[in-house]
């Protein structure tokens, strides 16, 4: 488990990061005044926030927030539960908050649901309900073209640093932890001369040849005993190992829990960044089309939540020392970009959901909808959304070890 939880960590938290950074940076840009940038959901566990007067004050698991805004007035009034007429101060300064549930982040901004006005109507001028349609648009798409973005680099420093290809010679690269073959004494760099007595040319042909004798194993026993005759510092020796129809095992181990040696081949500084584009254009036209053949149902639609994620990613993660950094890097790209394809759909609560409102707006000839259909359209989708993601966790959590 500690692989699970050291490798969905730092890959959540990089995702995350960087589609709220989007977000954030798009909103300043546009003159948005940011309420609160947040990494994970609420219970708060720590905040820090710029001082009006200087310096920088930092809030405990969800401390008071009423800091130090004294010298700061709100341009306009009766809002924020003021009175009428009633001058009400709003912090300048944003909260930049750490949060307990691992799960997403979020850009918190005045006037997200048309909000954000005073008695008479008029918007605040730096909510994000009082920028142009063009300005909010440009706010909700930064998050996707930031995962893109991120997607391109981490593909870039995967070819740079080595893809790795394998060799095919029967020669043990790396024994999985708790597999049969590390039971029996087999190491890394232990060549294989046959299998039960059967020799063999290349690692795929001794998969084969044990896949063969499971299935032709008429006792239908759990386990099955396998001799290999093994070279090792230039002396051979038979082996015996005990090997069962293994669940959960690495990429490419097999039943007797051994991968192949493999060669990494970088692409050059100046390929790299071409490979990685191309990689990019072909992953989302990949994904594209399987989310149109889901719509036709011509395949079933299989999702994957947190967890299921989270055992991808260890899985991944235990191949590192392996296949070097070219399985973590291309995975954590392809689910940036699977992020950024996944927000901009035209579903309620979700960015894509948002833009598609504002193209409503734009072709109503610029009328908006009212801030409370508007909110309970989000909040009906994400209501969905969350529905969705507690039966895939389920799902995930119950499927975990088979």
């Amino acid at each position: 488990m500690n692989w699970y939880v050291l490798a969905v960590i730092p890959v959540f938290g990089l995702l995350v990061f960087v589609h709220e950074l989007g977000h954030f940076l798009t909103a300043k840009w546009a003159g948005i005044r940011v309420e609160e940038f947040g990494l994970g959901f609420p219970p708060n566990v720590v905040s820090v926030r710029k001082r009006e007067r200087g310096g920088w004050e930092v809030m405990w698991f969800g401390r008071s927030r009423e800091i130090d805004t004294s010298s700061t007035q709100n341009p306009f009034s009766g809002t924020s539960g003021g009175r009428s007429g009633e001058s009400v101060v709003v912090p300048q300064h944003t909260i930049y908050s750490l949060n307990l549930l691992p799960i997403g982040g979020f850009v918190r901004m005045p006037g997200e649901n048309g909000d954000a006005t005073d008695d008479e109507g008029n918007y605040d001028s730096q909510s994000f309900a009082a920028k142009s349609a063009g300005k909010r648009i440009a706010v909700l798409c930064a998050g996707v073209v930031m995962n893109f973005l991120l997607g391109i680099v981490l593909f870039t420093i995967a070819y740079s640093v080595g893809q790795p290809v394998a060799t095919n010679d029967p020669v043990i690269g790396t024994v999985q932890s708790g597999s049969p073959a590390q039971a029996a004494g087999l190491r890394p760099d232990d060549r294989v001369l046959s299998v039960n007595g059967q020799p063999v040319k290349s690692f795929s042909q001794m998969h084969d040849v044990v896949d063969k004798a499971m299935k032709a194993d008429t006792r239908h026993a759990a386990t099955l005993p396998v001799t290999l005759v093994v070279l090792h510092s230039n002396s051979s020796a038979p082996v015996t190992l005990v090997v069962n129809a293994r669940t959960h095992p690495a990429p490419d181990s097999g039943a007797m829990g051994v991968s192949g040696k493999v060669t990494l081949v970088k692409s050059p500084i100046w390929e790299a960044p071409i490979k990685g584009i191309q990689q990019t254009f072909d992953f989302i036209r990949t994904y594209l089309g399987l989310i149109g053949q889901m719509i036709v149902g011509a395949i079933q639609p299989q999702f994957s939540g947190p967890v299921g994620i989270a055992r991808v990613t260890g899985d991944v993660a235990q191949t590192v020392p392996y296949y070097g950094w070219w399985p973590i890097l291309s995975l954590t790209a392809i689910l940036s970009l699977n992020l950024a394809i996944f927000n901009i759909l035209p579903f309620p609560a979700l960015d894509g959901g948002r833009v598609f409102l504002i193209l409503v707006e734009i072709l109503r000839g610029g009328k908006r909808l009212k801030p409370e259909r508007e909110g309970l359209i989000n909040f009906v989708g994400l209501a969905v959304l969350l529905l969705l993601m507690v039966v895939v966790t389920v799902s995930d959590v119950l499927h975990w070890g088979s």
